[in-house]
């Protein structure tokens, strides 16, 4: 408060300081943007070089020619089709299950009155602090008696359901007027009509946080898939990654190249619902 109040009298008192210091703000901004923008950007000038070009001394930054054969090389020594396709259908299978079982509990949680809600609310989030590796085995002996073993659908049962999906679902819901629930059910709606036509509308910055979180953990969980997958049909982009570099650990600008096109997914994601994740952050995370 007090230093709100301090750089409102600076703004009136001397608006010329006032710019220097806007001015400087951005500049650092920028530097930091920029510093933080450089492996990025040597993993696309790297991945459009030949390898004796990655490490040469000077480095150029904008090679003299571009080698955009690269691209197509990398499809040739590995199937990353195939690890592309099993990765895109556990990352919007999950995304969407966890989307919906995080929501429906979530609901419960804020708007739904019975016995013993916070007490299990505490407990089911918990959870988050229980480190994966105390229930790695139990979790694989499980998935192995279901007949899930060495299947995309072992992967999808395991992340369908979320502690944080919920804390975070559950902290927006809880700021939508609970008034709105009681009028809608003095009006004969459901609590599945409540949930579907009111709080998933009034929602949507906080589904869209949840959606960027489920599918970039899930696009580039690694463990889960060197675990659970042995086929190498049903192997996913990540644990591609890592054979396409013990195949080819001295071809740096293919490591590159398909390094960049395993962020191309993720980036698309992020960049379509960027929009609504600062104000899902905001309004869900910092709540009461």
């Amino acid at each position: 408060m007090e230093t709100a109040i301090h750089s409102r009298e600076i703004r009136k008192d001397n608006p010329v300081l006032h710019k220097v210091l806007r001015v400087i703000i951005w500049i650092m901004l920028i530097l930091l943007s920029a510093f933080t923008l450089v492996p990025f950007v040597w993993m696309i000038s790297s991945s459009l070089k030949l390898d004796r070009e990655v490490f040469a001394f000077p480095m150029r930054w904008i090679p003299e020619t571009f080698h955009w054969e690269n691209y197509s090389l990398i499809w040739q020594r590995v199937p990353l089709v195939t690890y592309f396709k099993n990765t895109a259908f556990i990352a919007v299978v999950v995304t969407v299950l966890q989307t919906l079982t995080s929501s429906f509990a979530a609901y419960a949680f804020a708007k739904l009155n019975f016995r013993g809600r916070d007490a299990l609310f505490l407990c089911y989030i918990g959870t988050i602090a229980v480190p994966w590796q105390a229930y790695m085995l139990p979790q694989f002996i499980m998935m192995r008696s279901m007949g899930l073993y060495d299947t995309l659908w072992a992967m999808v049962v395991l992340q369908a359901f979320s502690a944080f999906g919920v804390f975070l679902m559950r902290q927006f819901y809880r700021s939508i007027p609970t008034e709105l629930c009681e009028a809608a059910r003095l009006d004969g709606l459901s609590e599945y009509g409540i949930w579907a036509r009111i709080m998933l509308p009034l929602s949507k910055a906080a589904i869209a946080t949840l959606v960027i979180f489920t599918f970039v953990n899930t696009w580039n969980d690694y463990m889960g898939p060197m675990i659970y997958l042995t086929r190498d049909v049903n192997k996913t982009v990540q644990v591609g990654l890592r054979r396409f570099i013990q195949e080819n650990s001295s071809d740096y600008h293919l490591i590159m190249a398909a390094s960049l096109c395993s962020l191309l997914p993720v980036s698309v994601v992020f960049l379509c619902l960027q929009r609504y994740f600062i104000e899902g952050i905001a309004t869900s995370g910092l709540k009461g």
